[in-house]
């Protein structure tokens, strides 16, 4: 299959990493690029510079458009300063409505031709008056997005058991399944409160050690610690 040449970015601080055809836009690991999306143009930091890759059958791509400007950066800044006040112009129309829904966040495209309201519900909302009242309002295009649990804590952030900001808000791009039994491995006090987190599921980093429990006779209880960094540093227990 023939190859392109794409450029990874992000449109969010540990978000999904999307590739772009390069344009013949040369650009290097944390960059501002504008790039071309179903929502309008938007501003997008780049991960991955131009390589080549081998597109999956029937893939296609949007583009990279240029490289940001100051201009463009500060057309973001201000977007982002009034974000918080779409959110609560939002807020006071759910409450009018009476929607049983949970606004997250607001978010507006770079050029302004979209404004796309995050919400949690436990069921379907019929908001089809609500978007009609906010296009009113804000004189461009509407989206609702409605999102789980797990993805309302990574877009809402905060802190963990373990004092440091979560992991999906800073770092982690994907949700991997988590299972009870990784907590069972890893001889866990099987609590509901100790592992699980904000969002009431169980908690990512239950995934990270999981490689490192390793039982080397069955029926044997101990557990060999690996060391990811040096192979030839640890020990047993």
């Amino acid at each position: 299959m023939k190859k392109v040449n794409a450029t990874g970015v992000v449109f969010k601080r540990a978000g999904k990493i999307y590739d772009f055809l390069t344009n013949g836009v040369q650009l290097k690991r944390g960059d501002f690029a504008i790039i071309e999306t179903e929502k309008g143009e938007d501003l997008a930091t780049v991960v991955f510079p131009d390589r080549e890759i081998i597109p999956a059958e029937g893939q296609e791509f949007k583009k990279i458009i240029r490289k940001a400007t100051e201009q463009d950066i500060e057309n973001l800044k201000k977007n982002r300063e009034e974000e918080p006040k779409a959110l609560e112009e939002c807020k006071k129309l759910v409450e009018q409505h009476g929607l049983e829904m949970k606004l997250l966040k607001a978010e507006y495209t770079l050029d302004r031709t979209r404004v796309t309201f995050y919400f949690t519900a436990d069921g379907r909302v019929d908001f089809r008056q609500l978007v009609r009242d906010l296009a009113r309002i804000f004189k461009t295009r509407i989206e609702m997005r409605q999102v789980g649990v797990r993805d309302a804590t990574k877009i809402l952030g905060g802190f963990g058991i373990c004092g440091r900001e979560f992991c999906c808000s800073t770092f982690l791009r994907n949700f991997d399944n988590i299972s009870i039994k990784m907590a069972k491995d890893q001889n866990l006090l099987l609590n509901p409160g100790k592992i699980s987190g904000v969002c009431g599921r169980l908690m990512c980093c239950l995934m990270y050690e999981k490689d490192g429990y390793d039982v080397v006779e069955e029926g044997v209880e101990y557990v060999e610690l690996k060391d990811f960094i040096d192979e030839n540093t640890g020990g047993k227990i």
